[in-house]
């Protein structure tokens, strides 16, 4: 599988279709197909790229972003998305200077976290020493890398809630005529937002802010923040993503511990490519930043891809 939901855009830019596509991102789905399809996507800071017109039910955690073979190609692309929209209240002004330029910013000195499992995910053994070794390289680039255990709570069961009564209310009444035309596993998630009070969604976004304020106070330590993108390699299309990772069972959104929570704090976070399976699967790893360090971001995965090169390397067939 090219992974979702923007796995066509990914695909297309793997095979060489085109350069460039444009992804929507509600829980990963810029930094999960660029994972999967070895290439590079950018969830930029919530905001940066207005929202108007997207994919109702996700607003609140939904972010537009770039896929592209390589680091500057989405820079360039986002400088031309980024910007404010009247008919999106959360779009961030335009920042001064460019994405591009950005690119070519010193990395050296930045202090850097790296987390294989975020403390409670199950993750495959392909993919943490894929991670571990290029986390490892940004010591090669010049940053101070340690490891941690950030200590938060898992955040699925508020994440699941939120999204679960957002898609309910804004699919519900379609729900007979678009069923059809839905993926089942979508088709579950707004049926799981129906008995969904309204006290138990609004303790759903106060858990939320309180999570937010963890990762908040967590990163006043550190530019960047290192972790696989997804717990496990691509798996077979048409099949249900795994249930079980490393030995050990995982909820449903197991095989993707990693990208969701940023989705609820709004922060940057990109997948590059970290590496390959034995059988030519490609591995990302997450690059996660600060809050509006959009920049900070796009130069961290810029000078890796400079010392790592990804762009003549496709995916086993």
């Amino acid at each position: 599988t090219p992974g979702g939901s923007s796995g066509g855009g990914a695909a297309a830019v793997a095979s060489g279709v085109g350069p460039l596509a444009l992804g929507s991102d509600g829980g990963g789905s810029v930094r999960i197909p660029a994972s999967f399809c070895g290439i590079y996507g950018f969830k930029p800071s919530y905001g940066r790229v207005p929202y108007a017109g997207g994919f109702p039910g996700w607003a609140h955690v939904s972010h537009v972003g770039p896929l592209a073979r390589s680091v500057r190609d989405a820079a360039l692309m986002l400088d031309v998305l980024a910007g404010a929209d009247d008919r999106d209240r959360h779009s961030l002004p335009r920042e001064a200077g460019s994405y591009l330029e950005a690119c070519d910013a010193d990395v050296r000195g930045l202090h850097v976290a790296w987390t294989p499992d975020l403390g409670y995910a199950a993750v495959d053994p392909r993919v943490r020493v894929a991670c571990e070794s290029a986390a490892a390289a940004f010591e090669a680039l010049g940053c101070h890398v340690e490891v941690v255990s950030p200590g938060w709570e898992n955040p699925e069961d508020f994440f699941s809630t939120l999204i679960a009564a957002q898609l309910h209310a804004a699919w519900a009444e379609r729900l007979p005529e678009a069923e059809p035309l839905m993926d089942p596993t979508l088709v579950k998630l707004i049926r799981r937002g129906a008995p969904i009070t309204a006290s138990a969604y609004i303790r759903a976004v106060e858990r939320i802010d309180a999570y937010w304020e963890e990762v908040r106070v967590f990163l006043e330590r550190f530019d960047l923040l290192l972790m696989p993108t997804v717990a496990v390699p691509p798996f077979a299309a048409g099949a249900p993503p795994p249930r079980e990772v490393a030995g050990a069972r995982v909820s449903v959104l197991g095989w993707m511990p990693f990208t969701y929570p940023f989705n609820l704090t709004g922060q940057p976070a990109a997948s590059v490519p970290a590496g390959w399976t034995d059988e030519g699967l490609p591995v990302g790893l997450q690059i996660v930043g600060r809050r509006h360090a959009d920049g900070t971001v796009l130069a961290a995965c810029a000078a890796f891809e400079a010392a790592h090169p990804w762009s003549e390397r496709r995916p086993a067939r």
